[in-house]
């Protein structure tokens, strides 16, 4: 019994001391493998902190907040519909835009290209110092176009400023931009003209009224060009520049179309190269050789006009040449013609033989021996001619009889007898 208890206090102390040796060995492996012997950190802590290492910050910002009595913000999701709505508003605003453009690309194109207006017709007038934003108010304002910066900016660019010639014209809503343009120079089709028939025997003053009456230009303008411009004809070139009268007789009579608003310049050369055409070569020379002037003949021819009733000029200027000629008969030199002085009263006022005395100026025939100045009218080509060529009278007198017709004689006694008759 004593053998069988020793025994098994010896196992038992056995199997005591192989378990702690076991421990031992298990302990002595778990700290070979998870402990650093120098910092005494586990290498299970250390794989540990490894993986938590990025979670920290965001652990410790929640630890702040929460400490701070803040609730840990949340990370916001991006939501679907937000990138979807901006998406479509800028579609919506793109397609926006371009309609915007799309419209105003049209309306301009409209008025540029001349479509869709509504027709109309306008008089536009360029005058002659013109600004040309001037006549874009026009075009303006009476419906021709629409836009005028966009006028303006077409015309710059395309040189169209320089083509615009002083004038009228006649424009409709048919024509484009650069058809307008086109209408505004001095060869357009469109350019506004007026037929003028200025009647024989008409004075200046008179000539430049009708002109400026038709809309051809104005009376200012016309006798600043006739007293001041230096026109090439030979016929002139003995007149001083400086008054417009200077011009009296060359202006022709005749029937003429002028442009609306046209330079006078040009207007007053017409009537001169007229002139100069109806008085040919052969005529100036039977002028040249009667020992005369172009000037003096227009002188005698204008007063024919006015003192004759267009039946008798012939037998008128052999009057007023026998009177020149014979300065010891007759009227002893002076013409005595009521119409020269007539050409210096105001329009309206009648010649009475009050005036013959009181009338101080060149062109009072009764007072003044010879001719005149100058003319007193611009006379047609039958006067002209009657001047050139007189009918061969001794007669010094005439006066017009209540027939209406003008009664000649050769002494004062006959013409004082027909008077009082």
């Amino acid at each position: 019994m004593e053998r069988d208890r020793r025994n098994y206090e010896y196992e038992s102390e056995y199997r005591r001391s192989s378990t702690r040796r076991s421990s031992d060995r298990y302990e002595d492996r778990y700290d070979d493998r998870y402990s650093d012997r120098r910092t005494g950190r586990s290498r299970y802590d250390d794989e540990y902190f490894d993986r938590r290492r990025t979670e920290e910050p965001e652990r410790r910002r929640a630890s702040q907040s929460q400490s701070q009595g803040q609730a840990p913000k949340k990370k916001k999701k991006k939501k679907k519909r937000s990138t979807l709505g901006s998406s479509m508003t800028y579609i919506l605003m793109v397609f926006g835009i371009s309609a915007i453009l799309a419209v105003v690309g049209w309306t301009i194109a409209n008025d540029l290209l001349a479509l869709n207006k509504e027709e109309a017709t306008a008089s536009i007038y360029v005058a002659e110092d013109a600004d040309f934003g001037d006549v874009a108010d026009q075009l303006k304002d009476k419906g021709i176009i629409n836009y005028k910066l966009i006028f303006s900016l077409f015309t710059t660019f395309s040189g169209g400023q320089d083509k615009i010639a002083p004038g009228t014209y006649n424009l409709n809503t048919d024509m484009d931009y650069r058809a307008i343009i086109n209408n505004l120079g001095s060869s357009s089709a469109s350019r506004a003209s007026a037929m003028v028939t200025i009647p024989e025997g008409y004075t200046m003053d008179q000539i430049f009224k009708l002109l400026e009456d038709k809309g051809v230009s104005s009376v200012e303008k016309l006798q600043d060009m006739a007293a001041n411009h230096d026109y090439a004809f030979s016929f002139l070139q003995d007149i001083p520049l400086g008054d417009y009268h200077r011009l009296e007789g060359y202006l022709f009579p005749d029937t003429y179309e002028f442009y609306m608003g046209e330079d006078p310049k040009y207007i007053i050369n017409k009537m001169l190269v007229n002139f100069d055409a109806k008085v040919t070569d052969a005529m100036r020379q039977q002028i040249w050789d009667k020992g005369y002037s172009i000037g003096q003949v227009l002188t005698v021819a204008s007063m024919i006009e006015k003192e004759s009733d267009g039946t008798d000029r012939a037998k008128i200027s052999s009057v007023i040449y026998n009177r020149l000629n014979n300065p010891s008969g007759g009227t002893q030199g002076y013409l005595q013609i009521d119409a020269t002085i007539q050409y210096v009263l105001p329009e309206g006022e009648i010649v009475t033989s009050d005036h013959y005395a009181t009338v101080q100026s060149p062109y009072n025939t009764y007072l003044n021996k010879g001719l005149p100045p100058g003319a007193i009218c611009n006379p047609g080509l039958e006067a002209i001619v009657a001047a050139i060529n007189p009918e061969n009278t001794n007669y010094f007198y005439y006066a017009l009889g209540d027939d209406d017709v003008h009664h000649f004689f050769a002494t004062y006694s006959e013409h004082q007898a027909f008077l009082n008759s």
